[in-house]
């Protein structure tokens, strides 16, 4: 990704809170901050952007692998 379009999605934030848990995210869909019960998660938010970086990694390697299935050499 080009650092300015990166630039440009981390600086969106969304907040959702229900529960009485808020969560921020950023527009590169990365947890910026976590919160249960007003007491920020800073664990829990470091495990879930763990594993949203590995699903996007299996991801991005399985789509990789049916692009070129399709003749797209190189993605």
């Amino acid at each position: 990704m080009q650092s300015g379009m990166k630039k440009e999605l981390e600086a969106i934030f969304v907040t959702v809170e229900k529960h009485g848990i808020k969560i921020v995210f950023r527009g590169d869909k990365k947890i910026e901050k976590l919160f249960i019960n007003d007491e920020e998660q800073k664990q829990l938010k470091d495990v879930l952007n763990d594993g949203m970086k590995d699903v996007d990694k299996k991801v991005e390697k399985q789509m990789r692998g049916k692009l070129g299935d399709l003749g797209f050499p190189g993605l």
